[in-house]
C-alpha cells in the first residue's frame, strides 16, 4: 500500500513538518490541517516539527494542504495508521 493513500480512519496520523520557524508557522499549519475534510483535530508541535492529526482524512490530503501553505510534509516515521 502506498503510504500516501493511508487514511487516519478515525484514528491518529503523525506528519513530519518542515519549514516551521515560529509559533505563527505552527498556527498556520494547525489551521490548514483542521480545514481538511475529515480532520477532527490537529495539534502541531513546533519544537518536534510534528503534527498529530485525528480523523479520517488521507495522508495525501493532509500533506497537500501543508505543502499548499508553503511547508513540507511527510508521514512521520512513527506514523501508525488506525486499523
Amino acid at each position: 500500500m502506498n503510504p500516501q493513500d493511508t487514511r487516519a480512519a478515525g484514528g491518529t496520523m503523525r506528519l513530519a513538518i518542515s519549514g516551521m520557524t515560529c509559533g505563527g508557522c505552527a498556527n498556520t499549519v494547525t489551521r490548514v490541517l483542521t480545514r481538511v475534510p475529515g480532520v477532527d483535530r490537529a495539534e502541531v508541535d513546533l519544537a518536534g516539527a510534528v503534527a498529530t492529526v485525528t480523523g479520517s482524512a488521507s495522508a495525501a490530503d493532509l500533506i497537500g494542504a501543508v505543502e499548499a501553505a508553503g511547508f513540507g510534509g511527510r508521514l512521520a516515521e512513527s506514523a501508525t495508521p488506525a486499523p
